[in-house]
C-alpha cells in the first residue's frame, strides 16, 4: 500500500475512486488503508502548496541553523520540542554536519523573524548558537517547481 501513500503525497486532492485506480486496488481496500495510515499517523495531514508571490502576499521565510548542547538523557529532543512549539516554526529538522538543527520559519517581517531568533530562540537554555539564512527566492518545494510570473502587461499612451 506504499502505492497509495506515494500517490496521496503527490496529489492528495485526488478522490478514493482515482487513488484506487492508479494503485490497482479495490476503492473498498483504499478507503480502508488510508483510515488506518490516519489513525496510526502515517498520514499526518493533507495541505496545499501555495505560492504566496503570486497572490502578493508578503511573508518573509527563514532557515536558522541551531546549535545546542544535547540533554543527558534525552539528547536532542527534549531541546527540539521546545522549540517547535512555537508557530512561527514551520518545519525542524535534526542534521548532521556543522550545525545541529535546521528550522524553517516564516514571519511577516525580517523584524518579526530577527525577534523570533533574539527572543525567543536563542535565550531557550541548552541553544549555544544561531545562523539565520533568509529565503529570498523558492524554485522547487516538494517536487513542485514555482515558475516565474508572466510580466504583466502595461498599456502606454503615447500623445
Amino acid at each position: 500500500m506504499e502505492k497509495l501513500l506515494e500517490l496521496l503525497e503527490q496529489d492528495c486532492t485526488m478522490s478514493t475512486a482515482q487513488l484506487a485506480a492508479a494503485a490497482g486496488v479495490p476503492e473498498a481496500e483504499a478507503k480502508a488503508a488510508i483510515k488506518k495510515y490516519e489513525d496510526e499517523r502515517v498520514i499526518l495531514g493533507y495541505q496545499a502548496i501555495i505560492d504566496w508571490d503570486r497572490v502578493r502576499k508578503e511573508t518573509v521565510t527563514a532557515l536558522i541553523e541551531v546549535n545546542v548542547t544535547p540533554q543527558s538523557i534525552d539528547g536532542f529532543d527534549r531541546i527540539a520540542e521546545r522549540i517547535y512549539q512555537y508557530d512561527e516554526v514551520e518545519s525542524m529538522y535534526l542534521m548532521s554536519g556543522s550545525f545541529d538543527l535546521a528550522i524553517i520559519i516564516s514571519g511577516r517581517t525580517l523584524r518579526e523573524v530577527a525577534m523570533f531568533v533574539g527572543d525567543r530562540l536563542s535565550t531557550i537554555q541548552g541553544v549555544t548558537g544561531t545562523a539565520t539564512h533568509f529565503i529570498l527566492r523558492k524554485y522547487k518545494e516538494k517536487h513542485l517547481v514555482f515558475r516565474p510570473q508572466e510580466p504583466e502587461e502595461r498599456e502606454y499612451i503615447f500623445v
